[in-house]
C-alpha cells in the first residue's frame, strides 16, 4: 500500500503541469481517476512513438506523466456525463484540473457547486496566473505555457551565456516545478482536512511558481538595485562553479570553498594559486583570470581523467546525456528507469522513476498509462455499487 492509498482523486487535467502533478499523487499510491474530455488528453497524440503512431494508443509524452492512473471519458455538456461526474465527486477526496480561470463555470462545476456535493472536498487548480479566489489580476483567463511562465518569470533572462540571448531551461520548469508544488498544496490541505473537517481551494500559478524558483534574483534585486542577468554556467557570488571543456566533453566543478580550492589547486600542480588567492573574495575578484587557468588544465584532459583526478576531493562531475545516464549503474540501483508497457506494441519503454523514497510505503509508477475511458465500467461501477448512506 503506498502512503496516499487511502485517498482518491479526480483528475480533469492533460497536456504536462496538471498530469505531473496528479502522477506524483498516483506513484505515492492515490487512486487517480483520470476524466478526460471527448477525444481524450490533447497530448495522447504527441510523439515519440515506439515504431507505428497509428497503431500505438498514444506516445512517450503521454506515457510518461500519466502512468498508474485510470481513464473514463466524459463530456461535461452531456447531462449524464455531468451527472455521473457529480456521482464521482461525492465520494473523491482530491479534484485536479488546469484549465483556464472560468472554464468549470461555464458547465456550473466550479469549486462552489463541487463543494456542495462534498464539503470535505479539496479542488486544486493550476493556471498561467492563478485563480481570482487567491488574488485577482488583469493576466487571468488569458493562456499560459511553459514559455510564457518562463518568460514572465525571470528564468530565461538569466539562463544561457553571457552573450546570447534569453534562453529557455531544458526542462519545462514553468509546468513541472508548478505541478510539485500544487502537489505540496494537495498534500498539505488533505493534512488540514484531517485536523479539521475543512475542505479547502488549492490555487497554484506558473508565473508565481517560476518567482519562486528564481528566489535568488528576486532578491539579487532587491538588495542591490540592479536585474541579474546571463552569466552562462557561473554563479554570481561562487568560484569556482562552472562548466569546464575537456578534451572530449565538459564536466562541472563546484570547489568554491577553500578546501575544495585548494584541492584542485594540488590537482592542477598550482598550489601558488591557493596562497595567492586564499579566500573566497579574492578568488572572485580574479575569477576571470583564475577561469582561465582551470580551463587551460581541463582541456588537457579526457573527462573521465579529470574526474578521476577530483572526484572524492572535489564536487566534480561529467556533463551526461541520456545516453550516460541509461548506462550509469546509480540509475538502476535507485530504480530511476522503470519499464512500463506500451500499447500497440510488443516492446517495453522506460519512463523515469519516482525520486521520492520511502521506507514502508515506497512510492512507484503503478504501471502503464491508460488508454481513453479504459476503465468506464469500472470507475462508474464502482459508484453504483456504493451505498447510498455510506
Amino acid at each position: 500500500m503506498g502512503a496516499l492509498s487511502n485517498l482518491r482523486v479526480l483528475d480533469l487535467t492533460q497536456v504536462l503541469a496538471g498530469p505531473y502533478c496528479t502522477m506524483l499523487l498516483a506513484d505515492m499510491g492515490a487512486d487517480v481517476v483520470k476524466i478526460e474530455r471527448p477525444g481524450g488528453d490533447l497530448i495522447r497524440s504527441n510523439p515519440p512513438f515506439v515504431d507505428d503512431a497509428e497503431t500505438e494508443a498514444y506516445g512517450g509524452y503521454f506515457q510518461s506523466v500519466n502512468r498508474g492512473k485510470r481513464s473514463i471519458e466524459l463530456d461535461f455538456g452531456d447531462d449524464e456525463d455531468r451527472a455521473d461526474f457529480l456521482s464521482l465527486v461525492e465520494e473523491a477526496d482530491v479534484v485536479v484540473e488546469n484549465y483556464r480561470s472560468g472554464t468549470m463555470a461555464k458547465y456550473d462545476l466550479e469549486y462552489e457547486t463541487l463543494r456542495e456535493h462534498n464539503p470535505l472536498l479539496i479542488y486544486s487548480s493550476i493556471r498561467g496566473f492563478g485563480d481570482p479566489r487567491t488574488g485577482e489580476t488583469h493576466r487571468q483567463g488569458q493562456p499560459s505555457f511553459d514559455l510564457i511562465a518562463q518568460a514572465l518569470g525571470g528564468v530565461m533572462e538569466i539562463t544561457g551565456p553571457a552573450d546570447g540571448p534569453p534562453t529557455k531551461v531544458g526542462p519545462g520548469v514553468g509546468d513541472l516545478f508548478t505541478a510539485t508544488l500544487n502537489c505540496i498544496g494537495i498534500l498539505a490541505a488533505v493534512n488540514h482536512r484531517e485536523q479539521t473537517g475543512e475542505g479547502q481551494y488549492v490555487d497554484t500559478g506558473m508565473y508565481d511558481a517560476m518567482l519562486s524558483l528564481t528566489e535568488r534574483a528576486i532578491y539579487q534585486q532587491s538588495y542591490t538595485g540592479e536585474a541579474p542577468t546571463r552569466r552562462g554556467n557561473s554563479h554570481p557570488t561562487l568560484f569556482p562553479y562552472d562548466a569546464f571543456e575537456t578534451a572530449d566533453g565538459y564536466a562541472v566543478i563546484a570547489a568554491f570553498g577553500t578546501n575544495h580550492w585548494r584541492e584542485v589547486c594540488a590537482a592542477m600542480d598550482r598550489e601558488d594559486l591557493a596562497e595567492e588567492y586564499p579566500d573566497r573574495a579574492s578568488r572572485l575578484e580574479h575569477r576571470e583570470y583564475l577561469r582561465e587557468q582551470i580551463a587551460d588544465w581541463t582541456l588537457e584532459r579526457t573527462t573521465d581523467d579529470l574526474v578521476d583526478a577530483l572526484e572524492g576531493r572535489v564536487p566534480v562531475a561529467p556533463v551526461q546525456n541520456t545516453e550516460d545516464i541509461f548506462a550509469d549503474p546509480h540509475v538502476h540501483a535507485r530504480d530511476m528507469l522503470v519499464p512500463v508497457e506500451q500499447p500497440g506494441t510488443d516492446t517495453a519503454v522506460e519512463i523515469a522513476g519516482s525520486p521520492i523514497k520511502m521506507t514502508e510505503t515506497p512510492p512507484e509508477p503503478g504501471g502503464r498509462a491508460p488508454l481513453l475511458d479504459e476503465h468506464r465500467e469500472e470507475v462508474l461501477g464502482e459508484e453504483a455499487e456504493t451505498p447510498a448512506d455510506d
